[in-house]
C-alpha cells in the first residue's frame, strides 16, 4: 500500500475510534451515590452528579433517597439498582437492622424504593450480591457483644425486591481483646470472582469465614461450610474487609484493629496468608484499618487507615505472585476515612471522611497510581460509603 493511502486509512481508522469514543462516553453519565448515617442534617442517600472532565461533584444533589443508615451501597451490575444496608440497632429510632433495594432513576428521574427486609440482627454494616444475583449477603455487624453479630443471606427476586431471610450463620468469638471481640462481629462478606465461595471477615473471631455457595443443592440453606472452613488471623487483629483480584488467585484483607494489609493467595475456597504489612509502620497503636480497592487494571492497591493516621496507603501489586510494594501514603484531608472510590476512568478518588464531615476528590495518576492535588473538597454530613453508578442515558 503506498504511504500516502496507508496514512490516508491510519487516519481514518483514528476518526472513527475517536468518533466511537465520544459517542460512548456521550450517551453516558457519571453519578455518585453517597450514603450518610442519618440524623437532623441527613436523610438518605445522597445522588450526586459527577463531571468526569474536572472529577467535581455538583454540590446540589441530583436527589436525596430517604432511607435510615445506609452504611454500605452496592449497586447492581447494569446499574439499575442500588441495595443499602440500614445500620440500626437497640440504639436507634429504628431498632431493627435492615436492608432495602431501589430501582435508580437517571438524571431527572426519581429513584424508588422496592423493598425493606429485616436482616434478623443487629448494625448491618455491609452486603453483597452472589455472582448470579440470586441473594444479598448481609453482614449483621452488632455493636453488643451478646449475641453478637451474624451473616444473613436475603433473596433477590428478578425484579430487585427482597425477600425474608432464609439463613442466618454465626461465628463463635476469640475474646482475645475483652472490650471489642467478646462476641462475633461479621463486618463484611465477599463472593469470590467465579461465584462458588463467599467468605466472610469477622472482627469479633479473629478468622475469615469460607462457605461453598450452591443454591441448586438447598435454595433455602444456598451457604455450606467449605472443606477449608476459615482462615485464622493473629489475636486482636480484626479482620475487616476482604478483596479479589479480578482472577480469583489473590485476595487482600484489611486488619482493622492491627493497622494491617495482608495479601493471601486463593485456590478453590482455600485462603493462605503469604505477606503481612503495616499501613503505617511508625505507628503501633491508634490504627483503623477500613476500606479497600484495586485500581481497574489491578496494578494497584489502595488501602485507608483511620484512628489516628488518615492516609490513603497505595501499593503497587506484583503481576506474578500478587505481593504488594508500598508507593505512597497520601493524607485522606479529613478525619475518618471511612470509604473510598476510584473513578470509572482511574483518574480521581472520592474519599468519605466520616468524622470530619467531607467528602474529597483527589486527583490520581493511572500510570504511576500516586495520589496528587485535591480537586474538591465538600462537606458532607457524616458520610458512610461512596459508589459510582455508570449507565446510559434514559
Amino acid at each position: 500500500m503506498p504511504l500516502r493511502s496507508a496514512l490516508l486509512a491510519w487516519s481514518l481508522i483514528m476518526s472513527a475510534t475517536s468518533a466511537h469514543a465520544h459517542t460512548q462516553a456521550d450517551s453516558a453519565t457519571t453519578e455518585l451515590l453517597v450514603g450518610c448515617y442519618t440524623g437532623a442534617q441527613c436523610r438518605g442517600i445522597g445522588r450526586y452528579r459527577f463531571d468526569p472532565a474536572s472529577g467535581r461533584i455538583d454540590p446540589q444533589p441530583l436527589e436525596t433517597i430517604e432511607t435510615d443508615n445506609p452504611s454500605w451501597l452496592t449497586v447492581s451490575p447494569d446499574g439499575a439498582r442500588a441495595f443499602a444496608v440500614n445500620e440500626n440497632g437497640p440504639a436507634s429510632p429504628d431498632p431493627v437492622g435492615r436492608a432495602s433495594s431501589f430501582a435508580l432513576g437517571r438524571g431527572a428521574q426519581r429513584s424508588q424504593r422496592l423493598s425493606q427486609a429485616n436482616t434478623l440482627g443487629d448494625d448491618p454494616a455491609h452486603a453483597a450480591l452472589s455472582r448470579d444475583g440470586r441473594y444479598l449477603f448481609v453482614s449483621n455487624y452488632s455493636g453488643a457483644q451478646s449475641p453478637g453479630g451474624s451473616l444473613a443471606v436475603l433473596p433477590v427476586g428478578a425484579d430487585g425486591r427482597l425477600g425474608a431471610a432464609v439463613q442466618v450463620l454465626g461465628h463463635r468469638a476469640s475474646q482475645a481483646d475483652r472490650e471489642r471481640q467478646l462476641g462475633p462481629h461479621v463486618h463484611a462478606a465477599t463472593p469470590s470472582p467465579d461465584g462458588r465461595y463467599v467468605f466472610a471477615a469477622d472482627l469479633g473471631a479473629d478468622k475469615v469465614y469460607a462457605y461453598r455457595y450452591d443454591p441448586a443443592r438447598s435454595a433455602e440453606r444456598p451457604l455450606q461450610a467449605a472443606p477449608t472452613p476459615w482462615l485464622d488471623l493473629p489475636p486482636a487483629s480484626g479482620p475487616r474487609h476482604l478483596l479479589f483480584s479480578a482472577d480469583g488467585r489473590h485476595a487482600y484483607l484489611t486488619l482493622e484493629m492491627s493497622g494491617e494489609i495482608v495479601a493471601l493467595d486463593h485456590a478453590d475456597g482455600r485462603l493462605t496468608a503469604i505477606q503481612t504489612l503495616a499501613l503505617d509502620p511508625g505507628r503501633r497503636d491508634g490504627n483503623a484499618a477500613a476500606a479497600l480497592h484495586l485500581s481497574g487494571d489491578g496494578r494497584f492497591l489502595y488501602v485507608s487507615n483511620r484512628g489516628e493516621d488518615n492516609h490513603i496507603a497505595v501499593y503497587a501489586v506484583d503481576p506474578g505472585d500478587g505481593r504488594l510494594r508500598a508507593v505512597q501514603r497520601r493524607a485522606s484531608e479529613g478525619r475518618g476515612p471511612r470509604e473510598f472510590a476510584l473513578a470509572p476512568d482511574g483518574r480521581f478518588v472520592v474519599v468519605a471522611n466520616q468524622h470530619s464531615g467531607n467528602l474529597v476528590v483527589i486527583a490520581r495518576d493511572p500510570a504511576s497510581g500516586e495520589l496528587g492535588e485535591t480537586v474538591q473538597m465538600l462537606p458532607m454530613v457524616s458520610p458512610s460509603d461512596v459508589k459510582f453508578v455508570v449507565a446510559a442515558r434514559p
